[in-house]
């Protein structure tokens, strides 16, 4: 059943910190004509502007002055001015071998970055002995720019996926900050579908560490030894996706196999049943039972058949869509699109049914499509309120979106 409990309250959400007015300026650069017209599904119209382009870019995230980062998957990090544009590459970056989807990953800041340049970032590793073989790793950095771009000191491993595997896929590692100062990481089961549900792998699992490495001793599974004291909820099997809510509720989303794709409230310690359930079936077509079959499993607040393929993810908090505040926005692959979710709160138990005792559980639903024929690798919020996406693959765009007119 359904535990209900939140993890802490924290501003900023995942990439966002409290920057001043100049700096909200500075992003929001001159006036541009669109260059992008965009009508979602329900109607509403927004403005594209394209600011920049990429080889394959992966994630994105926003400093305090107003500049940003955004890593490619063969192993570039970039520094962006205000307006968007690149300023040069950050140096030291972690050696990859882009395969399949794994090579450079994610990037986010401390909530302390003003005052000490920390940055965690992740990216896959081959093994030494057996090149076959990979798995993300995360590590901590400190940040040092210029006027050209900056490098990155003091590097510091934190995590790595346990055991290294086959295959070039399911990496998950995306990364989150919470207000309480953990550092929360998605790990995906590497298309190996039963490490989803064995606590001595960390792969299929969101873990849960301390912002040096550690692990904190009220993790839901301390003091079983080993990788399970650094769980926090387990079997997932692609997650692309975190972020929080203004209520500081986790949220996160992931790949289901064929359909099947998950929005999930990430309850501590909860178990949200892949392999074991699934709203979709093996791509061999065998079928998988759905999660209303065992209410051991947590179940899905939304799920997607056909899939969307989430990448990226963000709940809105800013001013420039004021209908959109506290929607979630999630990148769409396959689907091509910006996804938007509301939430709402429904008298619910765990299948989805009605409940007897009137308890209110945090459901989603699909609220409106946007597409301009792209595959959207990443989204976030800038300081100034406007949407930033990244489009997947070479030449990946990076597009402020704003309301039309």
């Amino acid at each position: 059943m359904l535990v209900h409990d939140r993890t802490p309250a924290r501003t900023p959400t995942r990439t966002r910190t409290a920057i001043g007015i100049a700096a909200a300026l500075m992003l929001a650069g001159p006036a541009l004509a669109a260059d992008i017209d965009i009508e979602g599904d329900a109607g509403t119209r927004l403005s594209g502007t394209v600011l920049e382009t990429f080889d394959a870019p992966w994630a994105m995230t926003f400093l305090p002055d107003g500049k940003a980062l955004v890593t490619e998957k063969a192993g570039t990090v970039w520094l962006l001015d205000g307006d968007g544009a690149k300023l040069g590459e950050i140096a030291n970056v972690p050696e990859v071998q882009a395969q399949g989807q794994g090579g450079l990953g994610d990037i986010i800041v401390a909530p302390d970055f003003a005052e000490t340049g920390t940055v965690f970032l992740s990216f896959v590793e081959r093994d030494a002995d057996d090149g076959t073989l990979s798995g993300a790793v995360v590590e901590r950095a400190t940040l040092v720019t210029d006027v050209t771009g900056g490098t990155l000191e003091n590097r510091t491993r934190l995590w790595e996926q346990v055991p290294k595997v086959t295959g070039n896929g399911h990496y998950g590692h995306r990364l989150l900050v919470s207000a309480d100062e953990r550092l929360f990481i998605t790990s995906g089961e590497r298309q190996k579908f039963s490490p989803a549900q064995n606590m001595s792998s960390n792969l299929g699992k969101i873990v849960r560490l301390n912002l040096d490495g550690s692990v904190p001793e009220d993790n839901p599974f301390f003091g079983n030894g080993g990788i399970a004291d650094t769980v926090w909820t387990l079997g997932h099997r692609n997650p692309l996706g975190i972020d929080v809510d203004a209520d500081g509720q986790l949220w996160a989303h992931e790949m289901g196999p064929k359909g099947g794709d998950e929005l999930n409230r990430i309850v501590r310690s909860e178990n949200y049943g892949y392999p074991e359930v699934s709203e979709g079936s093996h791509y061999s077509g065998e079928p998988i039972p759905s999660h209303d079959t065992d209410l051991s499993f947590e179940n899905p607040a939304l799920s997607w058949n056909p899939v969307i393929s989430p990448a990226g993810f963000v709940i809105y908090d800013g001013d420039t869509f004021a209908d959109w505040q506290g929607n979630g926005l999630i990148g769409g692959l396959s689907s091509q699109a910006l996804i938007r979710v509301r939430f709402e709160q429904a008298p619910l138990d765990n299948t989805g049914a009605p409940a007897d005792d009137e308890t209110l559980e945090t459901v989603a639903a699909e609220a409106e499509r946007y597409s301009w024929g792209k595959r959207i690798r990443e989204v976030e919020q800038g300081p100034d309120g406007a949407v930033y996406v990244l489009e997947d693959q070479a030449g990946g765009r990076l597009v402020r979106l704003e309301p039309a007119g």
